[in-house]
């Protein structure tokens, strides 16, 4: 749905992004992250059209950004950090405004802006002028105007910024909902919202694509957790599984009777056949079973992994 191809925007020698490639399909929900200046802005700026790559190409849905910006332009949805929103207007003038931008026809203006006041919840706040409302509800009111015209792309930084718990669950959900329909991009600097709403995500430094993965694939580990009931000095009888490099015992007891275990594999494991084989052992061994299951990191310590000076894609792909 998306292609971006080479992507390059340099600010006078300063490289800004640097030859960055990607797609992303329908109804995919990605993360785009990295450190302050790493370049999150300058891309989503690039994919709206607002700037023009220096090299590169972006393409929506086979239409070249380049060749026809309108028609990008006109499925696209897009909520910057700074909210575009202008404060003498009223919410509803504002969202009449945004609709008559994005060329809606007046058969469908009305019906959208209907649909996205109520999709944010700002029903109570339409004839007041944008300067008098909370940081919450300008944030409702930049999403409101993204999401008019149902776009099959939406770029969104920092959706949830001033946002109260309630507000946050319901705009995750709104989210949820649009990428049914859409390909949706989120910058944010919260993990929590990643881990709640991506599947996938591209983590960025100095400009560069350092990692392209889904989720789940980033947060395993090459180790597993296990308990049981097996005492140190029996240990040696799981090294000698296939797959298993080492046993080393975490040093905590449940109960009095409960061990628990982190269990290294090598590279090229595969930890279902892995657990199949060690969770036979352990049985006709006599001993108890508990818990077997991958080890997952968070995400602030893939985020802040990425981000070391010293840094493999292939060593992360399999760091403890």
């Amino acid at each position: 749905m998306l292609e971006v191809t080479q992507l390059t925007r340099k600010y006078d020698s300063f490289i800004a992004v640097d030859q960055l490639s990607f797609t992303i399909d329908k109804g995919e929900i990605v993360g785009l992250l990295g450190h302050n200046g790493a370049g999150k802005t300058t891309i989503m700026k690039m994919i709206s059209g607002y700037l023009e790559p220096d090299e590169g190409s972006i393409r929506v849905d086979g239409v070249d950004l380049a060749g026809d910006p309108l028609r990008v332009q006109m499925g696209l949805g897009y909520l910057p950090e700074n909210l575009p929103v202008y404060p003498e207007m009223t919410v509803a003038d504002y969202l009449d405004y945004a609709a008559g931008l994005k060329r809606l026809n007046e058969a469908v203006k009305t019906a959208e802006v209907k649909r996205v006041i109520a999709a944010t919840e700002i029903e109570d706040k339409l004839l007041a002028p944008i300067a008098t409302l909370s940081r919450g509800y300008k944030q409702r009111v930049g999403v409101a105007q993204a999401i008019l015209g149902k776009p099959k792309l939406l770029i969104l930084d920092e959706p949830t910024n001033g946002l109260d718990p309630e507000q946050t669950r319901h705009m995750r959900q709104l989210i949820m909902d649009i990428a049914r329909d859409a390909t949706v991009i989120l910058s944010t600097h919260i993990m929590q919202e990643v881990d709640a709403l991506c599947s996938r995500v591209l983590i960025l430094r100095a400009g560069s694509l350092v990692v392209d993965a889904r989720l789940e694939e980033l947060r395993r580990t090459n180790h597993l957790l296990l308990e049981t009931n097996m005492s140190p000095e029996h240990a040696d009888e799981l090294k000698s599984v296939p797959g298993v490099v080492s046993v080393n015992p975490g040093g905590v007891e449940k109960n009095g009777s409960i061990r628990q275990y982190r269990i290294e594999l090598a590279a090229d494991a595969d930890d279902v056949e892995v657990r199949s084989v060690l969770a036979d052992r352990l049985i006709k061994a006599g001993h108890a079973l508990y818990l077997l299951k991958p080890e997952y990191r968070d995400l602030e310590t893939l985020f802040r992994e990425v981000n070391k000076e010293v840094f493999h894609k292939e060593d992360f792909n399999h760091a403890a």
